[in-house]
């Protein structure tokens, strides 16, 4: 199956399509919340002045993430929303106040829309699933939880709390950190000794530790999502090969509480261990840009800053530029867009950067 040029601007037209109802939404006062309405008031009326993805880039400027840490939620509320309790979810947030983002359905759609994409081979409808990653004031837990709701599944969960880990860590003190992960790692293993699981969801060295203390075919496990840290090539196919041992399905996840999930291409030969994934357009576009000069694109194959913009009604966020970098990649099917591929912290290869258990 190939992306041909009509696919293309077909993908460019929905996107484009897709933006005009968000932009609309987010800038009328009937609709839009606090925060876009005054925003417009001191700038421009987008509803005016942008009509396609290439209006938004050419227009706006980055988004300030500030404005997630300091502002009340309520500011996000769109008037459609007024009086309807909404979920509050976290991001990042080692030091002072995290980011925010509030929701009511995005990540149930964004995660019902990922259920397509997962094999029943590897995740056996009407069984169980162990999260084994961060729950507490973030999206994941609620998002993998509906996914297996989704899937007729139920879903086991071993807490995690990452903010811990990288302290630590920053501070050198390793031994806690190896306790605290081995702390983790057993909570699994007593799960997986005493109930019947098919599908897990981790971190890269979550999963390889707990393959050092359990055989996870023999445990039952057919399916794995894995997300949270850098997985350089290499480190795709010691987990695919060694910890996996080809018998168990690996499903490579990038995802946020500012996107939500962008999905990977099943490895090929010809991938070389390589994993590129892609956004769920149009909710959410991830472009791999010139940090120098952040309104180009770089080449295909090349590294770049992530910047992404989210557009769903709940939500609007344009060009935020991630704390990623990544290699710009073609589209390919069935995903008539760009991808970012390899992706790790933004300056991985000029100084050290704490990710902990993620």
């Amino acid at each position: 199956m190939f992306i041909t040029e009509s696919d293309l601007q077909s993908a460019q037209q929905q996107l484009d399509a897709h933006l005009r109802e968000i932009i609309t939404w987010h800038f009328s006062p009937e609709t839009g919340c606090p925060y876009w309405l005054d925003w417009a008031k001191k700038n421009f009326d987008p509803r005016q002045e942008v009509k396609s993805f290439a209006d938004l880039i050419a227009k706006f400027p980055h988004f300030q993430d500030e404005a997630l840490r300091d502002m009340q939620p309520e500011v996000w509320v769109p008037a459609q929303f007024k009086g309807k309790p909404f979920n509050i979810f976290e991001t990042g947030g080692t030091t002072g106040m995290p980011k925010q983002r509030i929701g009511w359905n995005d990540y149930k759609v964004d995660y019902s829309e990922f259920s397509d994409k997962i094999s029943d081979e590897h995740f056996p409808r009407n069984h169980y699933w162990l999260m084994m990653g961060p729950t507490g004031p973030r999206r994941l837990r609620l998002a993998i939880e509906h996914l297996a709701n989704v899937r007729g599944s139920s879903c086991y969960f071993i807490d995690l709390d990452p903010r811990w880990v990288k302290k630590v860590i920053s501070n050198k003190q390793f031994d806690q950190a190896r306790a605290y992960m081995d702390h983790v790692v057993d909570q699994a293993v007593t799960i997986l000794k005493h109930r019947r699981v098919s599908g897990l969801f981790t971190t890269p060295k979550l999963l390889e530790a707990l393959a050092e203390k359990i055989d996870l075919y023999e445990a039952g496990i057919r399916g794995v999502f894995c997300g949270g840290t850098t997985m350089a090539p290499q480190y795709v196919r010691f987990i695919v090969e060694e910890v996996l041992e080809g018998r168990i399905g690996f499903y490579p996840t990038y995802g946020n509480t500012l996107m939500g999930l962008a999905a990977s291409v099943p490895l090929t030969p010809e991938d070389k261990f390589s994993i590129t994934y892609y956004a769920p357009q149009p909710r959410a576009v991830l472009r791999v840009v010139d940090p120098q000069n952040t309104s180009t694109l770089v080449p295909y194959d090349s590294w770049g800053r992530v910047e992404l913009t989210t557009m769903t009604k709940e939500f609007f966020m344009p060009r935020f530029l991630e704390r990623d970098e990544a290699l710009r990649r073609k589209p390919r099917a069935p995903y008539a867009w760009d991808g970012v591929a390899e992706v790790r912290p933004f300056g991985a290869m000029e100084k050290n950067i704490v990710e902990g258990v993620y």
